[in-house]
């Protein structure tokens, strides 16, 4: 049984120490990751398993699935569970259709979100609204005045919306510059920064991970399995996909992500220490990340039980000092992908 955990310091909101990332729960066929999404009927034996196991941490985004993914979570949440024993998140900020306000972080993308999102989910409020990127950092999208945004988030606390506020992929400067911004104006903080960081993409260790580190944010990372690579879905390379998401349209996307010469290097890696410990891949992959003493709540994505069993059990795992330089060794430093584009 999974023990709690608080969300940083600058929080008294606590949660499992692993998050289910809901994006591949749906509709099948919709969305961009519509071709390997799991209807209600498939999600709920891994809803049940997660909340058996003490993981009550649910993560999601109005964008999933254009409002499916809210809309089975939060029917199946209702299903199972008594409302005060989970924490629900979800995002606000990509496109959710093609209008001119429909998508950034207006004071009206942002109010007109939040109450679309709690109609979709059947929810009164939600535990925690994450912004799903910087409000100037994602191309297309107005670059909305920060002092509008943060202050339109405040307004959805105050209003009794949303309990606590999170954010995810940007740079560190420009989260200082949020949080700074709130505490100059006393409106309500970011207690939690879901950033891209795994054994194949580090580069947070540079700036963002130390700073949130020093004042108190929670890091629940997204991608902690590389989307897959360091899970053995792909074994040598980009054309060894074994499963459905890795054959598909998501293929493309990880492409992107993961462009480091050693990035299958370290994969391979984590394959020998998992057979030296008798574990699997994903295990390894996870214990080395919940290693780390400012790591909160991965976010972890599973299309089945047995998955959500093995990452479970990884919480229980300890590696040695020469395995984690064992893996850490091979990496070299890459592009930022938020000064190419967006993470």
């Amino acid at each position: 049984m999974l023990e709690p955990v608080q969300l940083g310091r600058l929080s008294g909101l606590r949660v499992s120490p692993l998050c289910l990332g809901t994006m591949n729960f749906g509709e099948p066929g919709r969305g961009h990751q519509g071709d390997w999404t799991l209807g209600p009927d498939e999600a709920r034996p891994i809803f049940k398993a997660a909340l058996d196991h003490g993981l009550f941490y649910f993560d999601c985004a109005d964008v999933y699935g254009i409002g499916a993914c809210e809309r089975v979570v939060g029917a199946l949440l209702k299903e199972l569970v008594r409302r005060d024993e989970y924490v629900l998140a979800t995002k606000v900020t990509m496109p959710m259709g093609r209008g001119a306000n429909q998508g950034g972080l207006s004071r009206k993308h942002i109010l007109e979100g939040v109450d679309a999102s709690l109609k979709r989910l059947g929810h009164d409020y939600i535990d925690q609204l994450v912004i799903h990127r910087h409000p100037h950092g994602v191309p297309g999208q107005v670059q909305a005045p920060i002092e509008e945004s943060m202050e339109a988030l405040n307004d959805v606390v105050k209003a009794g919306k949303v309990l606590y506020l999170g954010a995810s992929s940007m740079f560190a400067w420009q989260f200082a510059e949020l949080q700074m911004l709130a505490r100059m104006n006393g409106w309500t903080r970011f207690v939690s920064m879901q950033n891209h960081y795994n054994l194949v993409y580090r580069e947070e260790e540079r700036e963002m991970n130390p700073y949130c580190a020093s004042t108190g944010v929670a890091l629940t990372p997204w991608s902690p399995l590389a989307r897959g690579i360091l899970a053995g879905s792909y074994r040598g390379g980009f054309g060894g996909g074994s499963t459905d998401r890795s054959q598909g349209r998501d293929r493309m996307r990880t492409e992107g992500l993961y462009r480091g010469d050693a990035t299958f290097d370290i994969a391979e890696r984590v394959v020998e220490v998992a057979e030296k410990y008798g574990r699997k891949p994903a295990q390894i992959s996870l214990a080395w990340l919940l290693g780390k003493p400012e790591i909160h709540a991965p976010v972890v994505g599973v299309s089945r039980v047995e998955q959500l069993d093995q990452l479970v059990e990884a919480c229980g795992i300890t590696l040695d000092e020469a395995d984690i330089a064992y893996l850490e060794e091979l990496y070299r430093p890459v592009d930022n992908l938020l000064s190419i584009g967006t993470s």
